[in-house]
């Protein structure tokens, strides 16, 4: 069986500034990752590579066999799904950003799936007619992973998406993405900080702080 996703030697470089160096990893079916390391190691540029929001300076990534940049750019980001820490919001109100997936697909949407998405994530029914602009930190991070999921792609990617949740909400988030995982065999790769998630991962991948150094994404079994 081909791996969903496969790096090799990926960097990333503006100028003489070094921000990712000779990354190799392997995602297969059902792996749930989580990236960490300090601040400045290329996290987050690590997953927007991979979503195709940036292309490697060096290296290839390649998607179930096929090099990535030889994809529909569209297409494979249906498949290979990123969520932000600061999430993009559009559109007037929670519904509008609900409804995208379905519009872009032509489907037609599942009003009853936003409110059981929106009860499952501790939100409630109101928040579908709620203006974007009224929304906390936490809710949007929530209403941006919640229209993440309503077509399950092959792989998720989320960036710090628990930063703004208290403690009662990060469980649970990491409950319901655990159980997408097990149930569906999603890929996940969650780059964090928080050291519960650490201690939950079925595997780590720490990136050094030095940008020099040979970046060989191992999986450590936590």
């Amino acid at each position: 069986m081909k791996a969903l996703l496969q790096l090799n030697q990926v960097g990333y470089q503006i100028g003489e500034n070094i921000i990712l160096n000779d990354v190799s990893m392997t995602v297969n079916v059902g792996d749930f990752t989580l990236i960490t390391g300090p601040s400045g190691c290329g996290k987050s540029t690590l997953l927007k590579i991979i979503a195709s929001l940036l292309s490697p300076t060096a290296g290839t990534l390649s998607f179930c066999g096929d090099d990535v940049m030889t994809l529909v750019p569209e297409a494979y980001r249906q498949q290979v799904s990123y969520c932000a820490q600061t999430p993009a919001l559009f559109g007037d109100t929670v519904y509008d950003n609900l409804i995208f997936p379905w519009q872009i697909r032509n489907q037609r949407p599942d009003p009853k799936k936003f409110l059981a998405d929106l009860a499952s994530f501790e939100l409630p029914e109101e928040t579908l007619q709620k203006s974007i602009s009224e929304l906390s930190g936490g809710e949007k991070q929530r209403v941006s992973l919640i229209r993440n999921l309503q077509f399950l792609p092959k792989v998720l990617l989320l960036d710090e998406i628990t930063s703004a949740l208290d403690e009662q909400n990060k469980q649970n988030v990491n409950t319901i993405i655990h159980r997408y995982v097990k149930e569906q065999q999603l890929a996940v790769l969650w780059v964090t900080h928080d050291s519960n998630e650490i201690r939950h991962a079925d595997n780590v991948i720490t990136l050094p702080s030095h940008a020099g150094e040979r970046q060989e994404a191992a999986h450590e079994r936590a």
